[in-house]
């Protein structure tokens, strides 16, 4: 026990750091008492603060992509010329073509008819873009040299600055112009050129690409019917539409289209029907050669098979077919029968016990076997087998026995030879039959052969025939009906020249570009603040590293990035001319918004111990560069400016920087300490006092070869229980604990650790690990302190207000002087 400020104190027992320490138990978790910031991970998040949060951190780079993006598309849509569409419609009736069919009940003959077909008016929609008679359109109108198809002229004499004044409501629309109206002008639609001939794919080649272009901008839609009901009806009407930069020239195109298309479908009418006329020609005259070939061909069988009559010849030989066809089944079940008896009486038994059945011996030899069998038994009684009367009677059974078994034998041969002939005459019988079956079916069928071949002819001759009379009635109709083909499609209404265009829609090119411009300034700047993994806020260190946050310490305007971290030029000591070094911010400027901020610190750091204020504190950080060294001189000012005595210990024996910021000999330090073996009085006289701060400096001394090991020994600790009883708090500064294992060794002999984090640059992974490692080794971690943090996020309103505050602002030179 030791009595520390009058107080009693446990000092923990030592470790024996040359063996590995076991991880602690988690009901000694040092981070047990944080539990609760486990749970801020879904209870406090609020997603769309953070996007608020991307959106004002990244204004500049949204509003000027919004710009650029906008302006671009602005002078982009009002460079392209200005679009015209013509429109014309034609009618498809129902198609009723009399060339091919049966008649109807008023005589006229329909061969198709759309009522109950509607993909007819599908498929004319179909037709009106097909290349083939796109290709007409071309031939017709010249489309392949017309100078006005190919180069528009139209929409083409305003200039930019005049589109983006209509574009923005600053000049009126009025209709275009067009100076000589007749000059390179397209053609009337007078001839319609032929459609290109099938085997012709040299042309079909050379006007494809003109197809394309007329493809593109070609639109066909049927019109329905929506002013008489609150639904749309189908009509057979279609609308063609062509977009083009001359109006003139998309009305002569979707006008030639429409008569291209009358016509084309007049001309498969015809077509068909002549086709249909000379199918059927060319039918009737291979019929009546067909018809006169064969009756001859009839007539020659005839004679050479000597054919009569078909009637009553073959009845005759038909009824002795079957007749033997009968016999043939009767003996083969006979044979069937004799067969399977034969068999059975093959097997052993079967041929006596049907001999028995059929011849049984005389009883009177079997009534006087048993009188000899009861006598004999009857002497046994008395006598042996030796007895004479006995052998007498054995003898006579004897006797008696060999003649029934004689009996029995001869009966059983006689019963399988009469079984065994019986097979025989079936046999011979049924193949008997079969052969005369089979000699009479082979006469029937060359006789019937003959006959059957003589009726196909004649049948061949009657089919053609009837077939014949169908045919002449269809072309004689078909005659008929090509004099005069009804067109069901015809041009209800002809396009003229548009006055006003229809596109490009530039203004709402441009606000599409506004929205989607803007929206990906929003989502650029969300991706780069999702992208960005560095803690930037204290609900970062709640949410992602689960500390407390003990303090938030501001990049001050007047101070410079390079003072508030030491890694650049802040080595440097004092210039000779009475100025302090810049990390010792808070003694040059005691009311300012920094020491403010470090006052806040020292509070969260004596309050964050139960029942008494932490004696040895240990800053650190996961990387370098993150301020830890000014953080921890800092620190130790704001509480030395409550009159407690406090001592700085430069423990980072790789980079020391104490000496050089105090301006104080580096000559005995810490490492003279932890290589020598010093009394108490001899470690004091080695800490230096800074007059300026009034605080207790212990630098680091010269630089060890090996700064782990001794920060780790047991010299370390009790140098640290000494110190601690000498001075109200204890400050380290270690190296950064993701670089060296310096801090955490060192951070087991403190009462607490303080990890200073870069605010908005170091990433949270890293800290985590950070974390973890002080986790591993036991040491109790006060929190986090947020360094360099830029109140003029929205984070920080609450901050950036409070230290605005009169009281605690300072004029701006007087921070100018500082540096």
């Amino acid at each position: 026990m030791k009595e520390v400020n009058g107080q009693p104190y446990a000092l923990p027992e030592p470790k024996d750091l040359d063996r590995p320490q076991a991880t602690p138990p988690p009901a000694l978790n040092p981070y047990a008492g944080y539990a609760s910031y486990s749970d801020m991970d879904g209870a406090d998040e609020n997603h769309f603060r953070e996007y608020l949060r991307a959106v004002r951190k990244h204004m500049l780079l949204i509003a000027g992509l919004t710009l650029i993006v906008t302006a671009a598309t602005a002078v982009y849509v009002a460079q392209k010329p200005d679009i015209y569409t013509a429109q014309t419609r034609v009618q498809v009736d129902l198609e009723s073509n009399p060339g091919a069919g049966a008649a109807s009940k008023n005589g006229t003959v329909v061969i198709n008819s759309q009522t109950t077909d509607p993909a007819y008016f599908n498929t004319q929609l179909q037709n009106l873009t097909s290349p083939g008679l796109l290709r007409r359109v071309v031939k017709t109108l010249d489309l392949e040299h017309n100078q006005a198809f190919l180069r528009p002229s139209a929409g083409q004499n305003r200039t930019v600055w005049q589109n983006l004044l209509r574009m923005a409501g600053l000049q009126k629309r009025t209709p275009e112009k067009k100076e000589g109206a007749d000059a390179n002008q397209l053609p009337l639609t007078g001839t319609v050129a032929p459609a290109t001939a099938r085997e012709d794919l040299v042309e079909a080649k050379r006007l494809d690409p003109f197809v394309r272009i007329l493809q593109l901008d070609l639109k066909v839609e049927p019109v329905k019917e929506t002013r008489t009901s609150s639904y749309s009806k189908d009509t057979r009407l279609i609308d063609i539409k062509y977009t083009h930069g001359d109006p003139q020239v998309a009305a002569k195109i979707v006008n030639a289209l429409a008569d291209t298309f009358v016509l084309s479908n007049l001309e498969k009418k015809t077509e068909t029907n002549a086709t249909a006329g000379d199918f059927l020609q060319k039918r009737v005259a291979e019929l009546q050669s067909s018809i006169r070939s064969d009756e001859e061909r009839l007539v020659n069988y005839a004679k050479t098979h000597q054919i009569l009559s078909l009637d009553g010849s073959q009845n005759t030989v038909v009824e002795r077919l079957a007749g033997l066809n009968q016999q043939l089944l009767q003996a083969e079940n006979e044979r069937k029968d004799a067969e399977a008896a034969y068999r059975a009486a093959q097997s052993p038994g079967a041929a006596s016990a049907l001999a028995e059945k059929e011849s049984k011996p005389k009883e009177d030899v079997e009534t006087k076997l048993a009188e000899l069998r009861q006598r004999r038994s009857q002497l046994l009684v008395n006598n042996t087998e030796e007895w004479p009367e006995v052998k007498e009677i054995n003898q006579q059974i004897a006797t008696l026995e060999k003649q029934v078994g004689e009996t029995k034998s001869r009966a059983t041969a006689v019963v399988t030879t009469n079984l065994e002939t019986r097979y025989r005459q079936a046999l011979d019988r049924e193949r008997a039959i079969r052969a005369d079956f089979q000699r009479q079916q082979g006469e029937t069928l060359s006789q019937n052969e003959a006959a059957i071949n003589y009726r196909i002819i004649q049948q061949e001759i009657e089919t053609n025939k009837q077939l014949l009379d169908g045919l002449l009635q269809r072309s004689k109709e078909n005659d008929v009906v090509l004099a005069g083909t009804p067109n069901n499609i015809y041009v209800a209404d002809y396009a003229i020249a548009p006055d006003y265009p229809v596109g490009p829609q530039r203004l709402r090119g441009v606000i599409v570009a506004l929205f989607l411009s803007l929206a990906g300034g929003v989502g650029l700047a969300i991706f780069l603040e999702y992208m960005n993994d560095s803690v930037r806020s204290t609900e970062d260190v709640d949410r992602w590293l689960r500390l407390p946050s003990m303090g938030v310490i501001p990049a001050v305007g007047g101070f410079t990035k390079r003072r508030l971290f030491p890694s650049t030029a802040l080595s440097r000591r004092n210039n000779g001319d009475g100025q302090e070094s810049p990390e010792l911010l808070i003694n040059a400027e005691t009311r300012s918004a920094l020491a403010e901020a470090y006052r806040h610190l020292r509070t969260s750091v004596l309050l964050s111990t139960a029942g008494r204020a932490p004696k040895s504190l240990l800053v650190t950080s996961s990387v370098p560069s993150e301020g830890k060294t000014t953080t921890a001189v800092n620190t130790a000012l704001s509480l030395a400016q409550t009159g407690a005595s406090v001592l700085v210990v430069d423990a980072d024996m790789r980079r020391p920087r104490l000496h050089s910021i105090f301006g104080i000999s580096n000559g005995r330090g810490l490492s003279t300490i932890l290589s020598d073996d010093l009394s108490e009085a001899e470690i004091l006289s080695t800490i230096q006092q800074h007059e300026g701060t009034g605080l207790n400096i212990l630098t680091s001394g010269a630089v060890p070869p090996n700064p782990a090991e001794l920060l780790g020994s047991e010299q370390m600790r009790r140098l640290i229980r000494t110190l601690e009883g000498t001075f109200t708090h204890v400050v380290i500064d270690t190296p950064p604990i993701g670089s060296f294992t310096d801090g955490v060794l060192a951070s087991t002999l403190v009462d607490g650790v303080l990890l200073v984090v870069h605010s908005g640059k170091t990433s949270r992974n890293v800290v985590r690990r950070t974390k973890q490692l002080l986790q591993d080794v036991g040491a109790k971690v006060f929190g986090v302190i947020l360094n360099n943090v830029n109140l003029r996020e929205h984070d920080y309103y609450y901050y950036r207000s409070y230290y605005s505050q009169s009281y605690y602002h300072e004029d701006a030179g007087a921070a100018e002087e500082v540096a």
